[in-house]
């Protein structure tokens, strides 16, 4: 069995690797995406198993990406956990109406990271390694 495909959407570059190096020393086979446009090509050529999903992206942000990807049948299964620096009252609420499965705010917690992917892929906290 392969590894998850998880796909970290940010346009920090610093969040951005922070949380792809989290993931892949867990054995989560990691792809990144600056911006929606580039997160979109990514989705279309291999769908991941989970999507982090930062929520101020350039251009296309992240709910209305969110929104696309959950009303595509061939998208819609892909879980996604919105992350954002901008915890604000009702950000949560807005994350889950647009199809978000979870919520976390920024900064990451680094411990705490790598066991909700695994709870929400239904793995114990490192998936297999092929």
């Amino acid at each position: 069995m392969s590894a998850p495909v998880v796909l970290v959407v940010d346009d920090n570059p610093t969040n951005l690797k922070l949380m792809a190096y989290l993931l892949q020393a867990k054995g989560y086979d990691v792809r990144t995406a600056p911006d929606a446009e580039s997160a979109l090509d990514v989705v279309r050529a291999e769908p991941p198993a989970l999507i982090l999903m930062d929520l101020q992206l350039p251009g296309m942000d992240g709910l209305e990406l969110t929104r696309q990807l959950k009303a595509s049948p061939a998208f819609r299964d892909i879980v996604i956990i919105a992350v954002t620096a901008y915890a604000m009252k009702g950000d949560e609420e807005r994350a889950r109406a647009a199809g978000c499965d979870g919520y976390v705010p920024k900064p990451v917690d680094t411990r705490a990271l790598p066991r909700l992917v695994a709870r929400h892929l239904g793995l114990d906290e490192e998936p297999v390694r092929s």
